[in-house]
């Protein structure tokens, strides 16, 4: 059997400060599923992440931001880290690539502060959601359901609130966007090569 995820593109948008786990717990994830992940930043080169509140690693930018097209990913990682979040969630830049995306129906995986960019981009009025507490009342008051379990999946949206989520949270976000890749494969001559057939 093939990897669920074999040739999927998947962007991982961050900036400085974001909560390294986030980043690389979930890369590792898709990674093993055969997707390929591209870093798309704001920031030339790299990308400084951190354990809370000290510095962790850099890692290296695959893509400008300002050069990246959502119509070229089939899904799009956001990790939290609240100096990222808060960073990302004002520049139009982000916000119109996850409404592309969002707009294509493609997986936007969110967890902890990483929902404050769907706030600003206006895509989480109706939907059902989680995310560090703290973002709560701000989920609200933009017309999401926000809801506390480690994992929850609202159609292209899969959110979770904290790293202790990340176990529940990569394999929910596996899941969505594999049934992604069944849907695009479906009628197509990769469909039996990818295993459709035997769901």
């Amino acid at each position: 059997m093939n990897p669920a995820l074999n040739g999927m593109n998947i962007a991982i948008l961050v900036t400085d400060g974001f909560e390294q786990s986030e980043l690389t717990e979930p890369k590792k994830a898709l990674e093993a599923e055969g997707a390929l992940i591209r870093i798309v930043s704001d920031r030339f080169d790299k990308v400084q992440g951190m354990h809370h509140d000290q510095p962790g690693d850099q890692f290296t930018v695959d893509l400008l931001l300002r050069e990246a097209d959502a119509k070229a990913f089939d899904a799009v990682l956001l990790p939290g880290g609240k100096v990222n979040a808060a960073a990302l969630r004002e520049m139009g830049e982000a916000q119109r690539f996850v409404q592309n995306i969002d707009e294509d129906n493609k997986p936007i995986a969110v967890i902890c502060h990483g929902g404050w960019l769907l706030v600003s981009a206006g895509l989480v009025e109706g939907r059902t959601m989680t995310s560090f507490p703290a973002l709560e009342q701000d989920i609200r008051s933009a017309g999401g359901n926000w809801v506390d379990q480690e994992a929850v999946v609202d159609g292209n949206l899969i959110s979770s609130r904290t790293p202790e989520d990340i176990p529940a949270f990569n394999e929910k976000m596996v899941e969505v966007i594999a049934e992604r890749m069944r849907a695009k494969l479906r009628g197509t001559p990769d469909e039996h090569a990818v295993g459709l057939g035997s769901s």
